[in-house]
């Protein structure tokens, strides 16, 4: 009957080893469109000069289809330089520096260790042989001294001894209180610390000992799976802080040159305005303009100089902020980027791709399910308490009160000690911890979901903006245009004296309006593009 039942443990072992608790992941199956509902409006008030085009998309090194030889330098000191970019790369090593700690769960710990121990007992330690003990504290009869002396003779002219032996005989007789200071208070041996009464005992040692907990129910297996989507979450974490270092400088980058361009406008506005004063002056002092007429231009012109230092400003932030982005100091780029340069360039066609590439190209996507997959694995680590842990411990070495008798075949001991641990009155605290998981679980599945609802939502907000700045670009060249002939009538008409400084002004303020809409709007068109791209989620797979 003994013989049956080992056969049934044994056969239950065999087929618990090949068990795991808890889900087994499944990666969430997500419907999307088979394109973007943008990408199918067909604009009928103008035809962008940069289209979008449903084809295979090519996002990967988007920032070179600028043409702008600035912008890849930039983007390029900033992936070896930006801080984030640094902490995310850290983030991603102790990641994995975590999965091996989790991996190495699955194998023994083995210990190694070796000593010498030499210790003598107190004389006034009586040892209790049966009842021929003295009854007081000192001393003890004749017969307890010569057993003491004959146990001292036996034990240090005996090689081999255990480690329970080697405790008394060694100096170890008194055990402290553990260190937490929960344990008993007190010698634990009747020899005292220091050992047998009035003996000296030295003991050499060495040996190792080894652990091993072996996961039956997979909890530490499920453990190991949390660390490795933990990893991969780490990594596409730090992809996505890459998608939005390089929109970040981009957009920047963009933002300065657009600044720059309207600073120039302004420029050349205000020059033009002085040169109306001028006029203005040489009319007044010939009599043929009132003061009123010299004073409003006055006026446009300190209008116009008053907004020149603000944008100055914004222009010096601007390449403060690129040169924080990279690494730098806020100055470095200040010689680099202060000389006023051309927008970079539009592609005539932008390749969007179908919403299904967003699943696998988005850096935030792919983190959030990989967060989902940590999730679903800590419900089977959290499982895993309800079953019993079983432990094998092991220890083996040498001991011996001499240590030219310590190599010897007699000096070994061993111990072999198999062990369970199963809780069975926890007052529901795993089960309350596998509702936690669980949960945990839920809202990482709806935070997926949301991710990818948001970036859907990214790229259909992005092709609109990008789309309809393009249509209103397009008006603004044609008010710049008209209200550029229309100031340039307006003044001749007032240098011959067919018209008063009143046309000039609306003229000028005017086409002042008109080309800082249409500097701002070219900018727009380019930043609303790289916010396109970033959307897209290219750039990572650099």
């Amino acid at each position: 009957m003994k013989v049956t039942s080992r056969f049934y443990v044994l056969g239950a072992a065999a087929v618990l080893g090949g068990c795991t608790v808890g889900p087994n992941y499944t990666p969430p199956r997500t419907q999307v469109a088979d394109t973007f509902s943008e990408v199918k409006v067909k604009n009928e008030t103008a035809v962008p000069e940069s289209r979008i085009v449903p084809g295979v998309d090519a996002v990967q090194r988007w920032w070179l289809t600028f043409q702008d030889d600035e912008l890849e330098s930039l983007i390029k000191r900033a992936i070896d330089g930006n801080r984030d970019l640094i902490i995310a790369a850290s983030r991603v090593r102790q990641a994995r520096a975590a999965r091996l700690q989790a991996g190495a769960s699955l194998l023994p710990n083995v210990n190694v260790d070796g000593g010498y121990n030499r210790g003598r007992g107190s004389q006034n330690v009586s040892l209790p042989l049966g009842g021929s003990s003295s009854p007081s504290g000192g001393g003890g009869s004749d017969s307890v001294s010569r057993s003491v002396r004959n146990l001292a003779s036996s034990n240090s002219s005996d090689p081999m001894r255990t480690r329970a032996d080697s405790s008394a005989g060694g100096g170890g007789g008194a055990a402290s209180a553990p260190a937490g200071g929960g344990g008993p208070v007190g010698p634990q041996s009747p020899f005292g610390n220091g050992g047998l009464p009035g003996v000296t005992t030295q003991l050499f040692q060495a040996g190792f000992d080894a652990s091993w907990e072996i996961d039956i129910f997979g909890g530490t297996r499920r453990e190991i799976q949390y660390a490795n989507a933990e990893v991969q979450a780490a990594e596409e974490g730090q992809r996505a802080v890459l998608v939005s270092l390089m929109g970040e400088v981009a957009t920047t980058y963009i933002q300065l040159r657009t600044t720059q361009h309207r600073l120039q406008i302004a420029r050349e506005n205000l020059q033009a305005q002085r040169e109306i004063l001028s006029i203005s002056q040489a009319k007044f002092k010939a009599g043929f303009q009132t003061e009123l007429d010299v004073a409003r231009q006055m006026a446009e012109v300190a209008s116009t100089e008053a907004t020149i230092p603000a944008q100055e400003a914004s222009e010096r932030t601007l390449i403060h902020s690129l040169a924080f982005t990279i690494g730098l100091e806020s100055n470095a780029l200040s010689d680099e980027l202060g000389v006023v340069a051309p927008l970079p360039k539009i592609p005539l066609e932008v390749p969007v791709g179908v919403p299904s590439d967003i699943l696998r190209r988005r850096a935030d996507v792919r983190q959030a399910e990989r967060q989902l997959a940590a999730a679903n694995a800590m419900v089977g680590v959290a499982t895993a308490g309800l079953f019993p842990r079983f432990a094998l411990t092991g220890t083996a070495g040498l001991d011996s009160s001499k240590l030219a008798a310590l190599p010897r075949w007699s000096s070994h001991y061993y111990s072999i000690v198999p062990g369970v641990s199963w809780p069975i009155l926890d007052w529901g605290k795993v089960r309350a911890n596998i509702t936690v998981q669980n949960e945990a679980q839920k809202q990482a599945f709806t935070s997926y979901e949301s991710t990818v609802a948001q970036a859907l939502r990214d790229v259909e907000d992005a092709l609109v903006k990008y789309r309809m700045e393009q249509v209103r670009r397009a008006s603004l060249e044609d008010a710049v245009k008209a209200a550029n002939n229309a100031f340039m009538i307006a003044r001749q008409q007032f240098q011959h004296g067919l018209a008063d400084s009143t046309v000039v002004l609306d003229a000028q303020r005017s086409l002042l309006t008109s080309q800082d809409q249409l500097a701002e709007s070219e900018g727009a068109i380019r930043a609303d593009l790289v916010s396109l791209y970033k959307a897209l989620g290219g750039g990572w797979d650099t």
